[in-house]
């Protein structure tokens, strides 16, 4: 019996081709994100790979500073080492050559004259080195133009010169760190790098040149070391670290390692995001394939159970639905491989097109990748199927002949049961994160959530009657007959219902829990900006950098009355690296601190610390303290004289005085520009000048400087707003991918639906329903489980979004908002996309033939 049975599982399938594509299709969404998101975070990791494969490659060790980070990839990172110890490093034994770094941010315009945007990619510049000087002269290669040679020239990489449409011989104008101002620069050449990638921007200037925009005369962000002929990488590494115990000493290779370990740092959150998104997919998927399976066994029980009469075996049944499964578990996730590689491929050339600074090179699909969306597609499909297909074989055949799939008032009761278990120790749960803050708490607000799901799951056919029972009536009351038939559709099977909005309560959940942390940032840093900073006007520069030429720019400028102005300035305490504010003028004009403990007034000699950092350092007022520069090893020792209240604003971490900071950091021998170069500055506007006047005249004076922005305290709120919806805008993006699944989801349980109803709609026909009523029963229903899907989403999404709030309170979100216009407007789109997830299903039943479908029965 078992070839038999083997011939009718197959010939099943390839009579019933629509039930075929369409349980294909919900395996293929379950599967297809999962192997987007691992395809593409393989193809980055495989592009940054061949990337750190070419980073300092010839360097036989490079010398950084220690606790500094960016060295090891584009550029440098705050102060770096003294040029005073090259002298040192080339008395070493077993030195060839030494290479001081030249190299730093840069902003230029590009061939339309807007100033480039920056992608996150890096956008740097630095020395053109020929080969006779390049340790690594394979590393870059002009492919038109010359070599720069004058101090208004320079060469630009191949895919900036493409991408900003600056060929050679354009001309632009640049800014760089120590420029006096904008210079106007011609591009005189254009090269290839294998660093190259699709935002990265790499200007190179001659050597004299670039020391004068980008060096200071008196540091380096690293010192690149060539071994004599004898001499082994290892070897010269610890004779270096022996010679400059204050400094960071690494081979070539280790510089290699540390790139690819921070790439694949960053890469790692990466995939743990795009992995989650599939996890939810796959899990929506799942959902939607047992809802699948489930509705068509329920649908052939009268055929399995004429099997069953004529002498087929339980476990020949059951085997018989498992492997149409399987069949179509392979090839569901066949189709969903191939789908979600071309899902990699559109998000590559999405973020290629953004300018997001990742590398070009081809898909990354490995056997692992293959092997793995296969198996878990199959395996999930077969397991779905499996449970569904055990329950139709111990029903009797006699039963299964005259069974109704509608689901037992006693079993929905039990659902509810458990369900609302799960419900009170979810809550419970969620109640005790609130209590707490961190990520501990944000933890158990995730199991919080998973547990509430489990409960929507388990006891949401409970729910069905409750929600939709007053609600439906009302809904359908204007469309009379077609309108009640829909209700009872909905409400006589409440199983099926809650599986059908399954994704979508998933789907719009995530859009709560989302919209919940967005409104709730963008309040608290409202509430911030408002509370913290006193100040009238800010000039800041987040591209690039201060230029020391900005506070010359604005030094003759009317109506400016208190200017106080911020430094970053890095520093070493008992051997830690901390980041501390030094402040050119009064920090309570500019600032809303709020005392804790001892005097707000910074003088010379003090310093004051927010008190998070002094309980973790045991500071208390008149503690002593001792930094030490990160450049040249200058000391000073300070005392505490206030401690003020950490809220996460502008103001944060150790303060200290102009003056103090000039001993850390005093102008060394030779230098060209300071070494600590402004970070913000904070202007008041004079008595009778408008502050709207004050600001258009401080921003004609820094437009020359091209980064120089001049804000309000509404700018900085729209500032940060726009950061926010950026990255809302990319969360978005991926839940799209979510309710997408949802609405195919739900036209597939439908269409399903419709087939396994196919013989009562034909008996409605019959009996005078007309094709346009039963389309109009079908968008009925199908809005109405659109409306419950949505309302159990919202209701999950909103709660754990405040909840999540609560849990991050110690990361600055003091407010917590509900967005309810967007709760409202999800409310009344879920309505809509239930009639449009219905109109494919919906004609396919108006036009079911009436006699033949009784007939079937």
């Amino acid at each position: 019996m078992a070839n038999p049975m083997r011939r009718v599982a197959l010939r099943n399938l390839m009579a019933n081709k629509g039930r075929l594509v369409l349980t294909v299709l919900s395996v293929l969404l379950g599967t297809s994100f999962i192997a987007g998101s691992m395809v593409f975070t393989g193809t980055l990791s495989k592009a940054f790979d061949g990337i750190s494969d070419k980073i300092a490659v010839g360097v036989d060790a490079r010398v950084s500073p220690k606790n500094a980070q960016g060295q090891g990839g584009f550029g440098p990172a705050g102060p770096g080492v003294p040029l005073s110890v090259v002298d040192q490093i080339k008395a070493v034994p077993g030195v060839r050559v030494v290479v001081p770094a030249i190299t730093g941010t840069i902003a230029l315009r590009d061939g339309k004259g807007e100033v480039v945007s920056p992608t996150g990619a890096p956008q740097v510049g630095g020395a053109y080195l020929p080969p006779g000087e390049n340790l690594d002269p394979d590393g870059l290669k002009l492919t038109s133009g010359r070599a720069p040679s004058g101090p208004n020239e320079m060469v630009l990489n191949e895919s900036a010169s493409e991408r900003l449409d600056l060929p050679v011989g354009a001309k632009t104008t640049v800014v760089a760190p120590h420029s006096p101002g904008p210079i106007d620069v011609t591009i005189v050449g254009v090269y290839t790098i294998s660093t190259d990638s699709g935002g990265y921007l790499g200007a190179l200037f001659a050597k004299d040149e670039a020391q004068k925009l980008f060096g200071d005369g008196a540091t380096a962000p690293y010192i690149e070391v060539g071994a004599a002929s004898g001499t082994t990488p290892e070897q010269l590494r610890d004779a270096l670290a022996q010679r400059l115990p204050d400094l960071n000493v690494q081979t070539g290779a280790e510089v290699r390692q540390q790139f690819e370990d921070t790439i694949n740092q960053g890469l790692s959150f990466l995939n743990y995001f795009l992995v989650a998104f599939g996890l939810i997919g796959l899990l929506v998927g799942v959902f939607i394939i047992y809802n699948t399976f489930s509705m068509l066994v329920a649908q052939r029980l009268k055929e399995l159970a004429l099997l069953r009469a004529i002498g087929a075996g339980r476990s020949q049944v059951r085997n018989s639905v498992v492997l149409e499964a399987l069949v179509v578990g392979i090839v569901g996730s066949a189709l969903g491989l191939a789908v979600g590689i071309g899902l990699a491929l559109l998000l590559r050339a999405g973020v290629t097109a953004a300018g997001a600074g990742f590398p070009d090179g081809g898909l990354a699909v490995s056997p692992a990748v293959v092997i793995t969306v296969m198996v878990v597609g199959t395996v999930v499909t077969v397991v779905s199927a499996l449970i569904p297909a055990v329950r139709a074989s111990r029903v009797p055949p006699v039963a299964a002949m005259r069974a109704q799939d509608g689901g037992s008032a006693q079993s929905v009761m039990v659902r509810g049961a458990i369900g609302a278990a799960l419900l009170l120790c979810s809550m419970a749960l969620l109640f005790v994160a609130t209590t707490e803050v961190g990520a501990g708490a944000a933890i158990v607000v995730g199991i919080a959530g998973f547990g509430l799901i489990l409960a929507v799951v388990i006891g949401g056919p409970a729910l069905v009657a409750p929600l939709l029972g007053g609600i439906g009536k009302v809904i359908a009351a204007p469309f009379g007959p077609a309108g009640r038939l829909g209700r009872t559709n909905v409400m006589r099977n409440p199983q099926r219902t809650t599986a059908t909005a399954f994704a979508l309560v998933i789907g719009v959940a995530l859009v709560g829990v989302i919209g919940t942390l967005g409104a709730s940032m963008q309040k608290s840093i409202d509430a911030q900006v408002d509370q913290g900073i006193r100040s009238d006007l800010v000039l800041q520069a987040p591209q690039l950098g201060m230029p020391p030429a900005a506070l010359s720019a604005i030094k003759d400028v009317p109506g400016i009355g208190e200017k106080t102005v911020l430094y970053g300035v890095p520093v070493r305490i008992g051997g830690d690296r901390e980041s501390t504010l030094a402040v050119d003028g009064a920090v309570t004009s500019v600032f809303n601190l709020t005392r804790v403990s001892g005097d707000m007034t910074l003088k010379a000699g003090g310093i004051l610390v927010d008190d998070k950092t002094a309980r973790e350092r045991g500071w208390e007022v008149g503690a002593k303290v001792e930094p030490m520069s990160a450049v040249g090893g200058a000391k000073t020792t300070l005392t505490v004289t206030g401690i003020y209240e950490a809220k996460g604003g502008m103001l944060s971490g150790p303060v200290i005085t102009a003056a103090d900071m000039n001993t850390l950091y005093p102008p060394a021998s030779g230098a060209t520009a300071p070494i600590v170069t402004p970070q913000s500055v904070f202007v008041n506007a004079a008595d009778g000048t408008p502050v709207s006047d004050l600001k258009e005249r401080l921003r004609e004076a820094v437009k020359p400087l091209l980064v120089v922005n001049v804000d309000d305290e509404q700018d900085l709120k729209d500032q940060a707003g726009q950061a926010i919806t950026a990255l809302m805008g990319v969360l978005y993006g991926l839940l799209g991918l979510a309710v997408v699944i949802a609405i195919l989801g739900i036209v597939n349980t439908l269409a399903l639906s419709v087939v396994e109803r196919r013989r009562e709609i034909g008996m409605l026909r019959a009996i005078g329903l007309i094709r346009a009523q039963v389309r109009r029963s079908i968008y009925l229903e199908s809005m109405l489980i659109a409306i419950f899907g949505a309302a159990l989403g919202l209701v999950l999404g909103v709660l754990l979004g405040v909840s999540l709030v609560h849990a991050l309170r110690d990361q600055g979100l003091g407010s917590v908002v509900v967005p309810w216009s967007t709760v409202i407007v999800m409310l009344v789109a879920s309505a809509f996309v239930g009639v449009g997830a219905a109109i494919l299903p919906a004609i396919r039943a108006a036009r079911t033939p009436p006699l033949a479908a009784i007939a079937e029965g």
